[in-house]
């Protein structure tokens, strides 16, 4: 698994979109496994310090439960839809995979503004990394994966 950091190493300008869109919309979609296996989606915001990508939620949260029982998850960050007819003017989204870590109270970074009682924090390890986006008549895929690296992918 990469650290955000080490991601953008890896695929600078792949990371630089992610992060653009990512700080553009505070709301994002996260999937998770449910205890039978099954997925559930969830509102969740994330944010970038120390390099690294965080998230977390209030204490009780389904979302939580989920993580801390089966780490591995998905995030989406969706974007405007494109201006009027043409496809190109859209942004596209970005897709991340890994895995989120819960970081013990006591190894909290400083820099962070210390969560509610109760709440927990989560450090997302990267396994996947896609920007999807039109360019002409293409759907264009811009994919990152760990151990693999960078690869373009164009559909018509």
């Amino acid at each position: 698994m990469a650290s955000w950091q080490e991601f953008e190493r890896q695929a600078p300008e792949l990371a630089a979109v992610a992060r653009r869109l990512m700080d553009g919309y505070r709301h994002k979609v996260l999937a998770t496994l449910r205890k039978d296996g099954s997925p559930r989606v969830s509102g969740i915001e994330t944010s970038f310090k120390d390099g690294e990508l965080w998230t977390g939620s209030m204490s009780g949260a389904v979302k939580a439960a989920d993580l801390r029982r089966d780490p591995r998850m998905a995030l989406h960050v969706t974007s405007r839809d494109p201006e009027g007819s043409d496809p190109s003017t859209w942004e596209g989204d970005i897709k991340l995979a890994g895995r989120a870590v819960e970081i013990a109270r006591a190894d909290v970074p400083a820099s962070f503004e210390t969560p509610e009682p109760g709440s927990h924090l989560f450090r997302i390890e990267l396994t996947e990394v896609v920007w999807t986006r039109v360019e002409a008549d293409e759907l264009v895929l811009d994919t990152w994966r760990e151990g693999v690296g960078v690869r373009q992918i164009r559909r018509k």
